[in-house]
C-alpha cells in the first residue's frame, strides 16, 4: 500500500477531517503505543499501520477497503 492509498482510505473509511485527527491522535497499542502519524514518520508499512487503527476501532473487514476498487481479490484455489 501507498501512502497516498493510505490517506485516500482514511478520508473514505473514517472521513477526512475525523480520520485526519484520528491519525494525529489515536494511541495505537499495536503500533508500540504511538499514533499512525508517529509510525508512519517512523517508517512503518502503510497497510501494517491501517490495519492496526481498523483493529483499534473495530473497523469489520468488510469495511476496511472502502469502495470494492481497493479491496484485495480473493486468494486462488
Amino acid at each position: 500500500m501507498r501512502y497516498s492509498e493510505f490517506w485516500e482510505l482514511v478520508e473514505e473509511v473514517l472521513g477526512s477531517a475525523h480520520g485526519r485527527e484520528l491519525v494525529a491522535t489515536l494511541v495505537v497499542g499495536a503500533l508500540e503505543n504511538r499514533t499512525p502519524a508517529a509510525a508512519l514518520e517512523d517508517g512503518a508499512d502503510p497497510r501494517e499501520v491501517w490495519h492496526a487503527m481498523c483493529d483499534e476501532l473495530q473497523i469489520p473487514q468488510s469495511q476496511r477497503w472502502g469502495a470494492d476498487l481497493r479491496r484485495p481479490a480473493p486468494p486462488r484455489r
